[in-house]
């Protein structure tokens, strides 16, 4: 029985004949007011999963859920249009398949009640029907000639299929409905999908119904179907592909649309696999990053560096033989080579700074920078991203990523000058990288590790600090591993010569003199009656405005004149033997009124003056008339500069 028959009888049926009980159709009777199923036939269950007698008890709705809006569509011609209607539509099954579905519908009115029969035909089928009956047809008509054609198409479709097989990008096809059409071997690889498995399914709900991150594709808005609505080429990257055991793998894809008669009849996929792409490029990302930061943080130490080659200080050799200069010399050698952190403690302008690039150069990190970071200028709230570094757009003007003083020193050194003046509530950060060598930077989540050794200067007392409650005792016993303290210039006179000696002489090249000046005896006398109380620092400055200021090549020193109970070194020292013939010595250089220019030429001034007192007094030493009388020395200072210069006074006697 034909759909054109089938729905004339229908109208005219009743309820309780048997019209339905062997129909090979899937035929249903609803009632669209009331929304109930009022008969149905066994092929129904191939589209809902559910007997006859089950489906009496569903409602149309229900059972039409994915086609609600066709449905409306088909009920409302029915019962106020012609009565009659045909409709295509997809319908999802509850097994998840997706059937063509071609519906006749007609209106039946037994005994005054309105009633829609609705046949329901898969049209892959009728489709496939119609073919094999018209090439039937065409072999009764023409048998040679469609044997001919038949030879031909066949040939063509084993060329095609040799060109699929072959291909290494997976390749399938999907008509207008989205279902899979062929699968290419490529493809059933990649995919893990036979083609026998996928074929007739709708191909966006097998492989492409979900991003990468798991959330759901909508149809609608995959490109591969737009291909058959819009007609463009669509080429895609950055999606996934779904395979059979559940994971997914990164694909590009073009989606082409294919034309029957000037009609969009579905498209082909052409897709491969880039995830070996995918790795090469993050791995590429990766390094070009990697490199990045390590050209700023190069350019970053490069900016430290030239900082510190345009400081003043003298980076290689400590200068001066005093006691206090040999005890931090040995000091020096000692901690150098181990990891232990210093703590170096002494006036304004005693070299501590020069102390810690001592350290730092005889120790097995001597090939990377030392960073160098003045606790007293870094701002309370820039600490962090000075310490530690930012991310961009960490906080407002983070224009850029940066790194941190802890970051760059990694492999090297890091010297907190003034430590000290650390605010409070910072110095909880400060231990907390100092014990553990890891940090986050300002706005990062990651926690980067460092090797860092650490050495701390300061000039504060800092046991009076964590009596006041504003240094941490605990930061400090992390500092003061090994302390070394810096002498003031004052308990080291003896180091000044040579100091005087070498600040002229940077003096000189830096003013591009021609000519440089000479220090006198008097001019070394004036320099160690001075208190320093700015230390070597001060010394430096006086050294250079005494040159900018020096005329005929005599220098002048504007320093304030010493007090009748410190004129001379001798009586500051007291006990101090040393320094006591030092300054004594001073003074008998002066007696010649010699230019001195180095340590050797005072002492070959000072050993001539006590050759021509010892003469003059025929070597008498001590007493009235003695040499050391004349000399302006205590006697048991000459006798040991005498045993010291190895001078016999015996000599001069006649």
């Amino acid at each position: 029985m034909n759909e054109t028959l089938f729905l004339t009888h229908a109208k005219r049926v009743s309820l309780s004949g048997g019209l339905f009980d062997n129909a090979n159709y899937a035929a249903l009777v609803i009632d669209p007011i009331e929304d109930r199923v009022m008969m149905a036939a066994e092929p129904c269950a191939r589209y809902f999963g559910e007997d006859a007698d089950s489906l009496l008890q569903r409602r149309p709705s229900e059972l039409f859920r994915s086609v609600l809006a066709e449905l409306h569509v088909l009920t409302e011609a029915c019962l106020i249009g012609p009565g009659r209607w045909q409709s295509e539509f997809l319908l999802k099954t509850p097994n998840g398949r997706t059937y063509e579905i071609d519906c006749h519908a007609a209106l039946s009115t037994p005994e005054g009640q309105s009633y829609i029969t609705m046949l329901l035909f898969d049209a892959r089928r009728q489709r496939k029907r119609m073919a094999r009956a018209e090439f039937a047809a065409l072999h009764r008509g023409e048998p040679d000639a469609v044997r001919r054609a038949d030879q031909m198409f066949r040939e063509l479709e084993h060329g095609n299929k040799l060109l699929l097989d072959a291909a290494g990008e997976g390749i399938y096809g999907v008509n207008k409905l989205g279902e899979t059409t062929f699968v290419n071997p490529a493809a059933e690889r990649m995919l893990g999908w036979k083609a026998d498995e996928i074929v007739g399914k709708v191909a966006h709900d097998v492989i492409h119904h979900s991003h990468a991150c798991g959330d759901d594709y909508p149809i609608h808005q995959c490109p591969i179907y737009l291909a058959f609505k819009d007609g463009e080429v669509h080429e895609v990257r950055g999606e996934v592909f779904w395979r059979k055991d559940g994971s997914s793998f990164p694909v590009e894809y073009t989606s082409t649309p294919i034309e029957d008669d000037n009609k969009l009849v579905g498209a082909v996929v052409v897709f491969r696999d880039i995830s070996k792409q995918q790795k090469q490029e993050n791995q590429l990302r990766k390094a070009l990053a990697e490199v990045e930061q390590l050209r700023t943080r190069l350019e970053m130490e490069k900016a430290y560096l030239l900082d510190e080659l345009e400081e003043r200080h003298n980076r290689h050799e400590i200068v001066g033989s005093s006691p206090a200069i040999a005890q931090t010399v040995e000091q020096i050698d000692l901690v150098a080579p181990t990891e232990a952190t210093v703590l170096i403690t002494g006036e304004s302008g005693t070299g501590k700074e020069l102390i810690a690039h001592a350290i730092h150069n005889a120790s097995p990190r001597r090939d990377r920078p030392l960073i160098r970071v003045n606790c007293a200028a870094i701002p309370a709230e820039l600490f962090e991203s000075e310490f530690f570094g930012h991310v961009k757009g960490a906080f407002t003007g983070a224009v850029s990523a940066r790194a941190g003083r802890f970051e760059l020193a990694d492999g090297g050194t890091l010297f907190l000058d003034e430590v000290g003046e650390l605010p409070l509530e910072q110095q909880g950060k400060l231990l907390r990288v100092l014990q553990e060598q890891q940090f986050e930077r300002v706005g990062d989540t990651r926690t980067m590790k460092v090797d860092v050794r650490v050495i701390a200067a300061t000039n504060r007392e800092l046991r009076h600090s964590i009596m006041e409650k504003s240094f941490r005792e605990d930061l400090y016993f992390r500092l003061a591993v090994f302390p070394i303290h810096s002498a003031p210039l004052r308990d080291r006179r003896e180091d000044i010569p040579p100091l005087a000696t070498l600040f002229m002489k940077r003096a000189v090249e830096r003013l591009n003199r021609t000519t440089a000046p000479q220090l006198s005896v008097a001019n070394i006398n004036q320099l160690q009656a001075y208190d320093w109380p700015g230390n070597i620092r001060e010394l430096e400055n006086v050294i250079e405005r005494a040159v900018i200021l020096s005329r005929s090549g005599k220098l002048a020193f504007d320093l304030p004149k010493p007090s009748e109970t410190d004129v001379r070194p001798a009586a500051l020292a007291g006990e101090n033997q040393e320094t006591d013939e030092l300054a004594d010595t001073q003074a008998v250089a002066a007696q010649s009124m010699q230019i001195i220019t180095s340590r050797s030429d005072l002492q070959r001034a000072e050993i001539e003056a006590i050759r021509a007192a010892l003469m003059e007094c025929a070597g008498k030493v001590s007493g009235p008339g003695g040499a050391a009388e004349r000399l302006a020395m205590k006697p048991t200072t000459l006798y040991s500069r005498l045993k010291k210069l190895k001078i016999d006074a015996r000599s001069f006697k006649p």
